[in-house]
C-alpha cells in the first residue's frame, strides 16, 4: 500500500474485527455503520466552517475509520480491499483527468467539468438522450444541498432565470401561496408550498454565490448558541426556560445577540 501509516492503520482495523478484537467492531455491517458515516462526514464539514485545523484533522480520521470499516468488511466478503479502494480512486482521477495525466486540453473549471461528464458518462456506458441529467445528483444528499446542485445543473443548459428579478419575484410568488393554502387549512397543500418556497429560497442563494446548506448550518448554530447564552442568564438567576414569559425571552435574545456581536467585535 505504499506507506506505514496506512499498513499501520489497517492492521489496527482487522485487529479490530478480528476473533480477539472489539466485540462492537466486530458486529459493524455495511449496513449499521449507514448513520456514523454520515455523522463523520457532517462533523468534517463543521470543522471545516469553523477553520479549525486541529478539528478537522481528527474529524478526516474519524472519517476514514468508517472506510476502513466498510473496506474491512468488504474484504471478509470478498468483495474488495482497502487498497482497491485506493488503487480505485487513484485509477479514476488519473482517467478523468486527462488534461494532467494525457494529452487533451483543457483550460479552464467549464472545460474541466465537460470533459469530467463526458468520462463519466462513457465509463456508464450510458447513452447521453438514455440518460436525465437530474441522474448526476445522489437522492441521499442532504435537501437543500441536492436542491442546489439540481438548479446548478438546469441552469448550465439555459433553464434558469435571465436575472435576479425573476428569482426575487418567484420568491415572492411562493409566499403568497403559501399563505393562500394556509387560509384553505390545506395541509397537504401546505406542505407542497413549504417544499417550493424552500426551493425558491436555495435558487435565490445559488443566485448570489451562497452555499444554501452552509448558510442554514451557519444560521443553526447561531440560534444555538444564542438559545444557550438565554439560558445562561436564567440560570444565573435560578430560573429555566419554562419559567419565564415571552416578553422575558425576547429581552434575553436581544441581550444574547449583544453579546455575541460585542464578542465577534473584540475578536475582530
Amino acid at each position: 500500500m505504499g506507506g506505514c501509516p496506512w499498513e499501520r492503520f489497517e492492521s489496527i482495523i482487522k485487529r479490530l474485527r478480528g476473533p480477539d478484537g472489539c466485540p462492537w467492531d466486530r458486529q459493524q455491517t455495511f449496513q449499521s455503520l449507514m448513520p456514523f458515516v454520515l455523522e463523520e462526514a457532517y462533523e468534517v464539514v463543521q470543522a471545516a466552517s469553523e477553520n479549525d485545523a486541529d478539528k478537522l484533522r481528527e474529524e478526516l480520521g474519524d472519517l476514514m475509520l468508517q472506510i476502513g470499516l466498510y473496506s474491512a468488511i468488504a474484504e471478509e466478503r470478498q468483495f474488495f480491499t482497502l487498497a482497491d479502494v485506493i488503487d480505485g480512486i487513484s485509477d479514476k482521477l488519473e482517467r478523468r483527468h486527462p488534461h494532467v495525466f494525457g494529452d487533451c486540453k483543457a483550460d479552464t473549471p467549464a472545460q474541466v467539468e465537460k470533459l469530467w461528464e463526458e468520462i463519466k458518462r462513457n465509463e456508464r456506458g450510458e447513452a447521453p438522450e438514455r440518460q436525465s441529467l437530474m441522474d448526476k445528483v445522489a437522492k441521499g444528499l442532504p435537501a437543500l444541498m441536492r436542491a442546489q446542485q439540481q438548479q446548478e445543473i438546469a441552469a448550465r443548459v439555459g433553464f434558469d432565470w435571465p436575472d435576479m428579478h425573476g428569482v426575487i419575484d418567484k420568491l415572492h410568488e411562493e409566499i403568497s401561496e403559501l399563505e393562500e393554502a394556509w387560509d384553505k387549512d390545506d395541509k397537504p397543500l401546505i406542505e407542497s408550498e413549504i417544499g417550493d418556497l424552500l426551493f425558491a429560497c436555495v435558487n435565490l442563494a445559488r443566485w448570489l454565490g451562497v452555499d444554501a446548506e452552509v448558510a442554514l448550518t451557519r444560521t443553526i448554530d447561531k440560534f444555538s448558541r444564542r438559545f444557550r447564552l438565554m439560558e445562561a442568564y436564567l440560570k444565573q438567576h435560578d430560573l429555566t426556560i419554562r419559567e419565564v414569559g415571552l416578553d422575558t425571552l425576547d429581552e434575553l435574545w436581544e441581550k444574547a445577540k449583544d453579546g455575541e456581536n460585542k464578542e465577534g467585535e473584540e475578536g475582530a
